[in-house]
């Protein structure tokens, strides 16, 4: 059987110019050998040009067909991630995650940047507490962060007096506590051979949603341990801010147990805002679930202006007193003794420490015919600067 090997014919084009030339023919009687020589020379040239021109021909042609519907470009990490790990589970020339002492045989791949900054912006989108906190990316789990409990003390001296030593200030040290937030969605192998099926979309919505729901409840009120510690976790008491101790909270009681003033509701959102040092009410944000955010919008001044303000803009959050409200469905309904509702700068008043890389392990083996992704990441928070947040406690003191 005869088999035809096609050839590029810009290569050919090549390699018929690298070809040893045959046996002369016989000349004509009026041709010299120098003239036969160049003449040939001549013609593989005129037809090395041809064959660039049809070849680049041939593919303008193909670049200008219309791409089919449905397609879409990705990096060839990507690609190579999704089309061959995730669907069909090839793991040669993927990046592997760090290697830990507790197992050798420890694997997972990490997620593409498409991916993860897929899940990075649906967090930041879902999760309220990550919009507003202070975010950290940290190499390992031990992270920690020194600050100071007090300015260095100053004092008035003659021109010729003596400098004596001032006091220096104090040092504490915020650890927050760290813990693994993982996910473990499945696909059946099925839906993951269909072309139609949209494995990265799906990977990264299950796994935004699943973070989203922890970190939205371990933020606000996580107990530190194997999570992190959320703010109303925090030691909470009505004292000031030059008397409390580091790392407490303070609360401003309403006056009424379990609810607002009967006569001036709002008079207790006042005296919030304003315990707040007036540093921190820059970039503050009110943080109250959406039963304690109903109960508020009825709150009308005494010439009948609502307190509450819708945004007049697209992206920009409605406003209380002139300060953002971030809806967090995981803080308390208003009851007895309920800290309800929160004010404060949560840049400078939250920490929230994370690994960079999300991981990812493949398992098509423990429960056929689906096939599991189970993705973690270690994520830690904690109170770093307790005057920067204060509480609304539903009670008489």
């Amino acid at each position: 059987m005869n088999i035809e090997t096609k050839m590029d014919p810009l290569a050919a084009s090549f390699a018929a110019m690298e070809q040893p030339p045959h046996e002369e023919a016989a000349l004509p009687e009026n041709e010299t050998a120098e003239q036969a020589e160049e003449q040939s020379s001549v013609d593989r040239v005129a037809e090395h040009i041809a064959a660039v021109k049809r070849w680049m021909d041939a593919h303008t042609v193909a670049a200008a067909r219309p791409a089919l519907e449905g397609t879409k470009s990705m990096s060839r990490g990507q690609s190579d991630f999704t089309a061959h790990y995730l669907r069909r589970g090839l793991e040669a020339g993927l990046e592997r995650k760090s290697f830990d002492g507790t197992s050798g045989a420890a694997g997972g791949y990490a997620i593409p940047q498409e991916i993860d900054a897929v899940i990075d912006r649906t967090l930041n989108d879902i999760s309220p507490i990550r919009a507003i906190a202070n975010v950290v990316k940290v190499g390992s789990a031990g992270y920690r962060k020194l600050v100071t409990t007090g300015g260095t003390p100053s004092g008035w001296v003659a021109e010729n007096a003596a400098r004596p030593e001032t006091d220096t200030p104090d040092f504490a040290e915020i650890a927050p506590p760290m813990g693994e937030l993982y996910a473990n969605p499945a696909a059946s192998q099925a839906m993951l051979d269909d072309a139609a099926f949209d494995v990265e979309a799906w990977l990264a919505s299950e796994i935004a949603s699943e973070f989203a729901q922890a970190e939205g409840a371990a933020f606000v009120s996580g107990s530190g341990v194997n999570r992190p510690k959320g703010f109303l976790s925090a030691t909470i008491t009505n004292e000031a801010d030059d008397a409390r101790a580091f790392g407490s909270l303070q609360y401003i009681a309403t006056g009424t147990d379990g609810g607002f003033d009967a006569s001036d509701p709002e008079y207790a959102l006042v005296d919030l805002v304003q315990s707040l040092r007036s540093p921190y009410r820059q970039g503050a944000h009110f943080v109250m679930n959406s039963s304690t955010l109903s109960a508020i919008r009825k709150f009308k001044t005494a010439d009948g202006a609502f307190l509450w303000q819708p945004s007049l803009m697209a992206g920009q959050p409605d406003t209380l007193l002139g300060y953002p409200i971030v809806e967090a469905d995981d803080m308390p309904d208003i009851a007895s003794d309920a800290d309800a509702i929160a004010f404060g700068n949560f840049k400078a008043g939250y920490l929230i420490a994370e690994r960079a890389e999300t991981a990812i392990l493949r398992d098509p083996f423990s429960n056929k015919p689906f096939v599991h992704f189970y993705a973690t990441k270690r994520v830690g928070g904690q109170v770093s600067n307790s005057e920067a947040i204060k509480l609304l406690r539903f009670s008489v003191s």
